[in-house]
């Protein structure tokens, strides 16, 4: 089996540097990267160099697996996602979640760049996600991958409510804001028209992006407890409040990486929780 092999490479690799094995992994999304300079005594594993991964090929994801430890915590990080948009199947999408939870790990935190829908929120803000909609294909439509969950996963309660409140808690005591919302999630990869921000507007979600629901299905399908957050790095417009205003990749990136501090600082007090 693929996941084994490719599990079995990474903890080799692990064991070789002799690093412990953590139980939680940290998706790093698009200009979040940085937060990979944060992690102590760290191994970088170039996904070309894992068998069966993919590359990344989007705009601030630097294609390496990151182990070591975030604060006093063994993690693994991914400095950087596959997505949909790239060419790549659902199937590869989500392929390195199936191999973490052959691995052993219990949690997978999740994070993102993120448009605004919801007119109160501004760039450089932190929305923890409570739910999501889904635009995109199903990561679980085809044969059922039974060695990992049932057939019809259970999505009611997608993002630990457990998580989500030490979230809150620790950056109540940080001082920072933390917004709370629904994220949806569309294939892309153009940005919405101002007529799809209404409309997800009405649909009740808050942010948008094109990535992380995917990832969180299979993490759910796997029994594996998952947190998520959006950095939001651009805002909603609305056709006629829209002139002269153009959504840039290059912008999304460097707003992420401003808010990459506020986000480690974040990770660090919730990895410690476990």
């Amino acid at each position: 089996m693929n996941y084994d092999e490719s599990a079995k490479h990474i903890l080799q690799k692990i064991a070789a540097a002799g690093l412990e094995m953590p139980e939680t992994v940290v998706i790093l999304g698009s200009g979040l990267g940085k937060l990979g300079s944060s992690i102590d005594g760290c191994l970088s594993l170039p996904y070309a160099e894992i068998p069966h991964f993919k590359t990344s090929t989007a705009i601030g994801h630097k294609g390496n697996l990151l182990v070591g430890r975030l604060g006093n915590t063994a993690i693994m990080a991914m400095q950087g996602r596959f997505h949909y948009y790239e060419g790549y199947t659902m199937q590869e999408v989500t392929y390195p979640i199936r191999v973490f939870a052959r691995m052993g790990i219990k949690r997978i935190l999740v994070s993102n760049a993120a448009g605004a829908v919801n007119p109160d929120y501004r760039v450089g803000d932190l929305m923890v996600i409570t739910d999501h909609i889904n635009f995109m294909p199903n990561p679980l439509i085809g044969p059922n991958e039974s060695l990992f969950g049932p057939r019809f996963p259970d999505m009611t309660e997608v993002y630990s409510r457990r998580l989500r409140t030490v979230a809150l808690a620790e950056a109540a005591r940080m001082g920072l804001t933390l917004r709370e919302g629904v994220y949806v999630a569309e294939t892309g990869p153009t940005y919405e028209t101002p007529a799809e921000y209404r409309m997800f507007r009405m649909l009740g979600a808050d942010a948008v992006g094109m990535s992380t629901v995917p990832e969180v299905i299979v993490a759910r399908h796997c029994g594996l407890e998952v947190f998520g957050i959006s950095v939001i790095t651009n805002q909603a417009h609305d056709l006629d409040s829209a002139s002269g205003f153009v959504n840039d990749g290059d912008d999304v990136v460097r707003e992420a990486d401003r808010a990459a501090d506020k986000m480690t600082n974040l990770f660090r007090k919730i990895v410690a929780a476990g």
